[in-house]
């Protein structure tokens, strides 16, 4: 089994950088996805900051790309552009800070067939390639499995992105795959699945890049993060599945309260929840 880094979905609420992360690193985790779904509240002079406290916590950074940063678009125009800008300044941010992974999402079908969508964001990562390594930001990006099960984003679709374009990496949310299966996701082998794809489009060394949390779902679509425990996704087969190979893995929880990150925490380093708040 490869070392597992794992961590929350957030900065912890602290009076400087230095502190955010001692707190993280006290609370055992080394890594830390941070995002801009509200706006770029970082900038080009505080970033290195926030690097140099994750460092000298061994916290792994990664960043979520605002939500509209998505390429794939039916139409070439005002919203490609957009979305290309904010991936270009997101990136321009990893590199300040030296976060290791950029997470967007793959966008939509827009009515499209699903092999035309997927050779669109292929054909439009291309343009992001052009623009970022003419500013020295080719930084590695990954691709995340989505929630809903008629649009773009399934396993095999960001798998098959990321077999096309060398700097991007799928993103495995078990949680969004748990919902559009209708809860497959309870023994080690459904996990070993997708992880077996993903190991086989990753760079060697690259990390797995894994979202986790408990879920709840309708329809097979995603409605809402559950605190661990509520719904019936489990960390157990995660922690086996990723046993079953020897690459790295960075696991980020998005659930929705600390106990429940902390539970899950728990679990993939070995020990039940209850010896790990003893």
């Amino acid at each position: 089994m490869g070392e597992v880094r794992f961590g929350p979905a957030g900065i912890p609420e602290a009076p400087t950088f230095a502190d955010a992360f001692a707190l993280l690193a006290a609370g055992g985790y080394r890594a830390c996805e941070f995002g801009f779904a509200g706006g770029f509240w970082l900038d080009y002079e505080t970033a290195p900051l926030l690097g140099e406290a994750a460092a000298a916590a061994d916290v792994a950074l990664s960043i979520h790309a605002p939500l509209a940063a998505f390429v794939g678009h039916a139409e070439r125009g005002r919203k490609l552009n957009m979305a290309l800008g904010m991936l270009d300044h997101t990136a321009g941010l990893a590199r300040a800070c030296g976060a290791r992974l950029i997470v967007f999402h793959p966008g939509f079908l827009l009515g499209r067939e699903r092999e035309r969508a997927i050779a669109e964001v292929v054909d439009q990562l291309g343009d992001l390639r052009e623009r970022l390594e003419r500013k020295d930001r080719l930084v590695p990006f990954g691709i995340e499995v989505m929630g809903r099960v008629r649009e773009l984003g399934s396993v095999d679709d960001v798998v098959a992105i990321a077999a096309q374009v060398d700097f991007v990496r799928p993103v495995l949310d078990f949680a969004h795959m748990h919902a559009t299966s209708d809860g497959a996701f309870t023994a080690a082998d459904a996990f070993a699945g997708p992880l077996a794809a993903a190991d086989a489009v990753l760079e060697p060394g690259a990390p797995f890049h894994v979202h986790f949390s408990d879920i709840a779902y309708a329809n097979r679509n995603e409605t809402r993060h559950l605190p661990y425990g509520e719904g019936t996704l489990r960390a157990e087969p995660l922690r086996e599945a990723l046993a079953r190979f020897e690459r790295p893995a960075t696991v980020i929880s998005e659930s929705p309260d600390a106990a429940s990150t902390q539970a899950i925490g728990a679990v993939l380093a070995g020990s039940s929840p209850a010896s790990r708040s003893s």
